[in-house]
C-alpha cells in the first residue's frame, strides 16, 4: 500500500484555473440540497478525493530504485527512473493517478463486462463482445506470443496500477464512482497485463477497414442495381490523387511475389459475383434483414478506443519532410489522428525517460499513450520519430454460414460449431449465461441480435448456394481474433535507433494495420506499411463470402517483406492520408478495394509543393500551417455550377451570392461555407440519400417510396411510407470524399439519371443536374433560416458546426445535471468533412462534429526541444482538475504548445515534482 508525505491540500498546479472546478463542486452540493442526486449525500470531500497527487512523495511496494515524476503547467508527466521495470511500473501509478476511471471503462468494454458498472442495459452490447472474444485472444496473447521482456514491462504496468488503487476508495479515484456507487455498489478490480493487450483488440476494431461498406453494399441491393452501386463506390482515382509509396518501394514485393506458391491475389473486381450471390442479383431479403440488424448491433458497440464511426471521410493525417526541404536541414514529422472527440482524450501524453541508457534502462520516448497501455504509441525518442494514419487494409471478411443440424454446412459436409458458454453478471440484477458459436471462419455474429437470427424467406442466392432452409447466418473473418504479437511492437519501436531497427519493429506491429511514417535525427525519412493482411482464394472482400465453399478462404498473410515502404523517396518527402497505398498496376496482392479517396492528401501535397517550388523551405510552424488548412474541395468544384444557376427567389438568390467571391476555406466564421455544406448536405439527400433503402438512411427520417417488389412503372397509390433505421453519425450519404467522386464523375453529365427527385408536396420534381442544384439552394436557404435565422450576416460555419466534449458514459447516460458537470462545450469550429483541418461532419445527419483531430503534432529532428504538441482536452480525466481541459482553447485556435524532451528543458518547465520511492 503507497504510503504518501507532504501531500499538499491542492494536490495539483495550476491554482489558478480552478475557477470552474469551484463552481463545480458549488454545483454538486447544490444538487444534493436541492435533492437531485442519486440518493446519497455528493459533497466537496467527493469530489476533491481523487485528486492526485503530484508534489512530495510516496512509497511504493515493488520499486527497486526512487523515480521522479515532473510535471509542466498542463499537468503533463514527464517520468524518470533507472529500470525499466520502475519506468514502467510509474507508468502505470501515474497514468491511473489521472485517467483511472477511463481505463477501468475500456476494459470492461474489451472484457464485454460493461454491465457490471452499468448494469442490464449494457448486457446485449457485452453479449456482441464476448461473441467477439477481444480479451479471451489477448489471453492468449499474453500466454504464448509476447515475449519475456514484454511481459516483464506488462507485469510491471499493473503492478503501478494496483499501487495506486491499494485502499482507496471509489470516491478517492474518480467522481463517476461516486455516483455509481450510489447505483449499484460498484468496485474496481486489479489491472491485470492482459486489461493492457486488450485494449488493442478495441483499437484494432474501430480501425478495422471495409466491413462497413461491406455490409451497405450488400443493403443497397433491396433498392438499387449493380450499375448504381457501382456508381456510389467509384474506382480510387490514381490519376488525380498520388498514392503514398511511388518510388520503387514495392520492387522487393514483386520480386518475391509467386503465384504458385503465395496462392491467388484476390484481386477480382468488385461486385455481387463475388459472393456467391447470383451475379447482379439482389440480396435475399432474409439477408438484408440479417445484415441490417447487425448494422443496428454494431451501432450499439461503444467507440471503444474514442475513435468514432467507421466512414469513408474518417482517418488521419501524418507526413514527413526531408530537411532538403525544411529550414533546419533536418525532417520535420507531423501527425494528427482523427477520432471521435472523446472526454477526456484517447491520447495521454507523457516522457518515459531513463535517467542513464543502459541493458537495464533502455528507454527515452515521448509522446503519446493509452491510459491502460504502457509504452509510447505516438511520438519520438532520442534518435527517430514517428506516427500513424490508419492504413485502411481490409482484414475483415463477411461470411454467409449454411446450418445444418447442429453445425453448418462446408464443402458438402456438416461440421460442428465450436461452442462456449459466459456469464454476463449484471449489476442490480440476475446474471445472464449465453452460449457462443463459431465457425471456422470465426464467431456467428448473427447469434447476438434478434433480426439477424431471421433469414431469407424468398430470393434465392444464386444457382450454386445450398437451399437455403431456414436461412444464412453471419460470421467473421478478422484478423485481430488470431493471436499476435502487436505489443511486443510497441516497446521495440519505442527504442529504436535508426530505419532498420524500426522496419524490424514495425513487423510486429500486426494489428491494426496502421501507415507507419519516419524520420530520424540522421535526416532519413521513411514509410513502412506493417500488419497481417490476408490472401483470399476467391472474392475481394467487397461484399460477403459464401461461407460453404472452401475456395473463398483465405489461404495465407501477405509475407511481411512484401509489405509497401519507402525511404529516403527523390521528391523529399511521404504524405499518409488514408488514400491508397500503392497504385493497384504495381503491386501484386489487393491490400483492400475500399481506399480512401486522397482529398486530404492531396491538398497537403499540393501545399507541400508550393511552399517548395523555387526552393522554399518549410518550418515548423508551416506545417502546423497545413494541419490547419480548411479548404473545402468539393465546393471548388461545385461553387461555380451553382453560380450560373438563375435563382428567382431574392432569398435564396441573397444566400447563393454569399459564394461569389468565397475562397473556399471553412473559418467558423464563414457565412460562405455554412450555406455551402447545407447546399451540400441537401445536393446528396435529393441525389442519392432519398434514393437508398432503409437500412442506410437516418433513423426516423420517414419517405414515401416504391414498394420494393414493385416491378412495373411508378405508382404513386402503391407508395409507402419507409422510415430510416440507421443513427445519424454513420448514415448514408456522409458527404465524405466517396461522394465527392460520386459527384465527380457524374458532374458534367447534366441528365444523367442520379440528378432525377420525385416532386413532393412543395416541388417539382427535378430532371438535370441544374434543376437540382437550384432545390438544394432553396432547400439550404430555408434550413439555415430555421437554423441561424433570416439575416444572412448572422450565419457562419462555426454557429452550425460544434464541438461538445462528452464523458463517454455518464456524460451521455446520466442525469441532465451530472451532464453538465462532466461534459464540457460548444466550441464553434472551422475545418469539415475531408479537409485537412479534419472537423468531420455527417451530412445525412446533420452539422454537428462527428470525428477531430483528436492531437497534433510536429516533431523537429534537429532540436527535439524545439518540437510542438497539443492534446483535444487535457492530461486529466477529474471533471474538476484544473487539466481537464485546459489544453481544447488553444486546440481549437490551431495553436501547439511547446514539447520539452531534454532533461533541461523539462527541468525549466516543470512546475511539480512527486518522488516514488521503494
Amino acid at each position: 500500500m503507497p504510503s504518501t508525505t507532504n501531500a499538499p491540500s491542492g494536490r495539483q498546479s495550476g491554482r489558478k484555473k480552478g475557477r470552474r472546478a469551484r463552481l463545480i463542486v458549488i454545483v454538486l452540493v447544490l444538487a444534493v440540497i436541492a435533492g437531485i442526486g442519486y440518493g446519497a449525500y455528493w459533497g466537496v470531500d467527493s469530489v476533491r478525493a481523487s485528486l492526485p497527487q503530484t508534489t512530495g512523495s510516496v512509497q511504493l511496494d515493488g520499486l527497486d530504485g526512487n523515480v521522479q515524476v515532473k510535471r509542466d503547467g498542463y499537468g503533463i508527466p514527464q517520468i524518470y527512473a533507472s529500470s525499466d521495470e520502475d519506468l514502467f511500473m510509474a507508468q502505470g501509478f501515474v497514468q491511473a493517478q489521472d485517467r483511472f476511471y477511463e481505463m477501468d471503462v475500456r476494459r470492461h468494454t474489451t472484457s464485454g463486462r460493461l454491465s457490471e458498472m452499468f448494469g442490464k442495459g449494457q448486457v446485449k452490447t457485452d453479449e456482441f463482445l464476448r461473441t467477439l472474444g477481444w480479451h479471451r485472444v489477448a489471453q492468449e496473447e499474453y500466454d504464448s506470443k509476447l515475449s519475456p521482456a514484454t511481459k516483464k514491462y506488462l507485469q510491471a504496468y499493473s503492478k503501478g496500477v494496483n499501487a495506486y488503487l491499494a485502499g482507496k476508495s471509489g470516491k478517492d479515484l474518480s467522481a463517476e464512482y461516486v455516483a455509481l456507487g450510489f447505483e449499484n455498489g460498484y468496485k474496481p478490480q486489479k489491472w491485470t497485463p492482459v486489461d493492457s493487450v486488450a485494449w488493442l483488440k478495441a483499437m484494432a476494431w474501430d480501425l478495422r477497414g471495409n466491413m462497413q461498406d461491406e455490409i451497405d453494399r450488400s443493403l443497397m441491393t433491396s433498392r438499387l442495381g449493380p450499375k448504381q452501386i457501382a456508381d456510389l463506390y467509384p474506382e480510387y482515382p490514381y490519376d488525380r490523387h498520388k498514392p503514398i509509396v511511388q518510388e520503387g518501394a514495392y520492387d522487393s514485393a514483386t520480386k518475391t511475389y509467386d503465384p504458385s506458391s503465395s496462392g491467388s491475389t484476390g484481386a477480382q473486381g468488385t461486385g455481387a459475383a463475388g459472393t456467391g450471390l447470383t451475379g447482379g442479383a439482389q440480396a435475399p431479403s432474409g439477408l438484408q434483414s440479417q445484415l441490417g440488424g447487425l448494422a443496428d448491433a454494431l451501432d450499439q458497440i461503444p467507440d471503444s478506443a474514442g475513435l468514432g464511426p467507421n466512414g469513408n471521410g474518417i482517418g488521419s493525417n501524418s507526413w514527413v519532410v526531408s530537411g532538403a526541404h525544411t529550414i533546419t536541414g533536418k525532417p520535420l514529422l507531423a501527425n494528427d489522428p482523427h477520432l471521435a472527440p472523446q472526454l477526456p482524450s484517447v491520447w495521454y501524453q507523457m516522457g518515459l525517460h531513463c535517467t542513464s541508457l543502459s541493458q537495464k534502462c533502455q528507454y527515452d520516448a515521448t509522446g503519446y499513450t493509452f491510459a491502460g497501455m504502457p509504452g509510447v504509441v505516438i511520438g519520438h525518442n532520442q534518435d527517430i520519430s514517428w506516427g500513424l494514419t490508419n492504413s485502411g487494409a481490409d482484414v475483415t471478411d463477411l461470411y454467409l454460414e449454411k446450418f445444418s443440424g447442429d453445425g453448418y454446412l462446408y464443402d458438402d459436409k456438416t461440421v460442428p460449431f465450436k461452442t462456449r458458454k459466459e456469464v454476463i453478471k449484471v449489476a442490480g440484477g440476475s446474471s445472464k449465461t449465453i452460449t457462443i458459436r463459431e465457425t471456422d471462419n470465426g464467431p456467428l455474429l448473427s447469434d447476438r441480435n434478434d433480426e439477424l437470427v431471421k433469414v431469407g424467406k424468398k430470393a434465392p442466392v444464386g444457382t450454386t448456394a445450398p437451399d437455403r432452409g431456414d436461412g444464412y447466418g453471419i460470421s467473421l473473418r478478422w484478423t485481430a481474433l488470431d493471436p499476435g504479437n502487436t505489443m511486443d511492437a510497441v516497446f521495440e519501436i519505442d527504442k529504436a535507433k535508426n530505419w532498420t531497427e524500426f522496419r524490424k519493429a514495425a513487423s510486429d506491429f500486426q494489428v491494426p494495420s496502421q501507415n507507419l511514417t519516419y524520420a530520424d535525427v540522421d535526416g532519413n525519412i521513411g514509410y513502412q506499411l506493417p500488419g497481417r493482411i490476408p490472401i483470399r482464394g476467391e472474392g475481394d472482400g467487397s461484399l460477403p463470402s459464401p461461407g460453404w465453399d472452401a475456395k473463398y478462404r483465405w489461404t495465407g498473410y501477405i509475407p511481411q517483406s512484401a509489405l509497401p515502404y519507402e525511404y529516403n523517396p527523390d521528391r523529399g518527402y511521404i504524405v499518409t492520408a488514408n488514400q491508397a497505398v500503392v497504385d493497384k498496376d504495381k503491386y501484386p496482392y489487393t491490400l483492400t478495394t475500399d481506399w480512401g479517396y486522397g482529398t486530404r492528401s492531396q491538398r497537403i501535397t499540393d501545399l507541400i509543393e508550393s511552399k517548395i517550388k523555387d526552393g522554399g523551405k518549410i518550418s515548423t510552424d508551416d506545417m502546423r500551417t497545413m494541419q490547419m488548412d480548411s479548404s473545402s474541395e468539393i465546393a471548388k468544384l461545385l461553387v461555380p455550377k451553382l453560380l450560373k444557376i438563375d435563382i428567382k427567389d431574392p432569398y435564396v438568390r441573397e444566400a447563393q451570392q454569399l459564394l461569389e467571391n468565397w475562397d473556399y476555406t471553412q473559418n467558423p466564421d464563414s457565412a460562405a461555407a455554412a450555406y455551402f455544406n447545407s447546399v451540400w448536405r441537401n445536393v446528396l439527400k435529393l441525389a442519392f440519400g432519398n434514393k437508398l433503402p432503409k437500412e442506410l438512411r437516418v433513423d426516423g427520417q420517414c419517405l414515401s417510396v416504391e414498394p420494393v417488389d414493385n416491378t412495373g412503372p411508378a405508382d404513386e397509390d402503391r407508395k409507402v411510407r419507409e422510415c430510416g433505421q440507421r443513427d445519424a453519425d454513420s448514415a448514408q450519404p456522409d458527404g465524405g470524399d466517396r461522394w465527392f467522386e460520386v459527384i465527380r464523375k457524374i458532374i458534367n453529365d447534366e441528365d444523367n439519371d442520379w440528378w432525377k427527385a420525385p416532386k413532393t408536396r412543395t416541388d417539382k420534381a427535378t430532371e438535370n443536374r441544374d434543376e437540382l442544384f437550384a432545390r438544394a439552394m432553396d432547400d439550404a436557404r430555408w434550413d439555415l433560416t430555421a437554423k441561424l435565422g433570416k439575416d444572412i450576416d448572422t450565419w457562419s460555419w462555426g454557429r452550425l458546426h460544434k464541438l461538445e466534449l462528452k464523458n463517454q458514459t455518464l456524460g451521455t447516460e446520466g442525469p441532465g445535471w451530472l451532464q453538465y458537470v462532466l461534459n464540457r462545450g460548444p466550441w464553434k469550429l472551422g475545418g469539415g468533412e475531408a479537409a485537412v483541418n479534419a472537423t468531420g461532419w455527417n451530412a445525412a445527419g446533420g452539422y454537428g462534429v462527428d470525428w477531430v483531430p483528436s492531437m497534433r503534432m510536429v516533431v523537429n529532428l534537429d532540436d527535439l526541444d524545439k518540437s510542438k504538441w497539443i492534446n483535444l482536452t487535457g492530461a486529466s480525466g477529474h471533471t474538476y482538475s484544473a487539466h481537464y481541459t485546459d489544453q481544447t482553447d488553444k486546440w481549437v485556435k490551431g495553436e501547439l504548445l511547446p514539447w520539452h524532451y531534454s532533461k533541461k528543458a523539462v527541468d525549466d518547465n516543470t512546475s511539480d515534482t512527486l518522488l516514488l520511492k521503494p
